[in-house]
């Protein structure tokens, strides 16, 4: 059992928990960094967490739900305030409605993650402070400290596992609700130079290609608010071609960019007729790279299955490992 102690001190409307682990500090970082393995953990067993977003960046927002077997279901937020890369993160923790927004019914509090390194391990010490006695008592009410104790119990296999987030794996997909699919691979470089790969033309020409036998003619690159991009392929013997526009949405270099995107054909050239999908690109450093996460947004699950079913996760993987060996070396 990783949690060692449990301090609750009213006076400094504070709750300090301790847990202790065998692992470095980095492999622990990490866990808390990647969203496919911070949602194993997040929530208790009987309320497991899904991670529609995770921005592990001052300034940057996490939005989770924990769901029941049953379907019984809680929505919550990070605000985050502060990353001191490798030792602390503090965000602004809170209860949030359906749609992400922040319920303000219900209590918030300022968290603090504190790594160290210890002889055995690792140790994580995580400090809630309460804006009141009244939102300190409510949460202990409510079983804060039975769950944390249970949710923070899985840790141990989580971070054990160290060959399901190895960074030598290829491009992996996980579907995440009904409409959603969420890719995730290590890209051996920096988290500016991933985001370089994808904003830059010259750049995006060298390695975002898919299979061998085509070239990129058209990379319109789009990275503000409000402007549009294009990409078009051609095949070198068949000449067959396609292509996506879209918008880019919102973004922070080098941690996020979010865009639409519709297929474009030289029978519609404008995508009106493609199904258009909602991209959320994130990137975190973690050790061996950086971790590519790409969180798709579909109109339906039969959409989602339908574009899945062309091999896109395989595509993607080509071009990944081509960013790796030429992209990333003229960055």
């Amino acid at each position: 059992m990783p949690v060692t102690a449990f301090i609750t001190d009213p006076e400094a409307l504070t709750i300090t928990v301790v847990a202790d682990f065998t692992v470095p500090v980095r492999r622990l970082w990490d866990a808390y960094a990647d969203p496919r393995q911070i949602e194993r953990f997040w929530g208790p067993p009987e309320f497991p967490a899904t991670f529609r977003r995770h921005d592990f960046a001052p300034g940057g927002l996490s939005l989770y739900r924990l769901t029941s077997p049953e379907g019984e279901s809680h929505g919550g937020y990070w605000k985050w305030v502060s990353v001191d890369e490798g030792r602390s993160f503090e965000v602004r923790d809170g209860f949030a409605l359906e749609d992400g927004t922040p319920n303000t019914e219900m209590p918030d509090m300022r968290m603090v993650f504190e790594f160290q390194q210890t002889a055995l391990g690792s140790r994580l010490t995580t400090t809630s402070y309460f804006d009141s006695l009244e939102s300190l008592e409510q949460l202990q009410a409510m079983g804060m400290e039975q769950g944390t104790r249970s949710a923070m119990g899985q840790i141990d296999a989580v971070v054990e596992d160290l060959a399901s987030y190895a960074a030598d794996l290829p491009t992996q997909l996980q579907l995440v609700g009904d409409t959603q699919a969420r890719v995730s691979r290590v890209i051996r470089g920096t988290a500016d130079q991933v985001w370089r790969a994808h904003h830059e033309a010259e750049l995006m020409r060298r390695w975002m290609l898919g299979p061998d036998g085509w070239e990129m003619p058209v990379c319109e690159v789009a990275s503000e608010p409000g402007q549009r991009y294009r990409q078009e392929w051609r095949n070198l013997e068949s000449g067959e071609s396609f292509g996506f526009t879209g918008e880019f949405v919102e973004g922070e270099r080098p941690v996020r960019a979010v865009t639409t995107e519709a297929m474009v054909t030289p029978q519609d050239p404008e995508g009106a007729q493609s199904p258009v999908t909602r991209n959320e690109l994130t990137l975190t450093p973690v050790e061996g790279g950086t971790l590519l996460t790409l969180l798709i947004t579909y109109p339906d699950t039969a959409t989602r299955e339908m574009i899945l079913a062309t091999g896109m996760v395989d595509g993607m993987e080509t071009s990944y490992l081509r960013l790796e060996r030429e992209a990333l070396t003229a960055v």
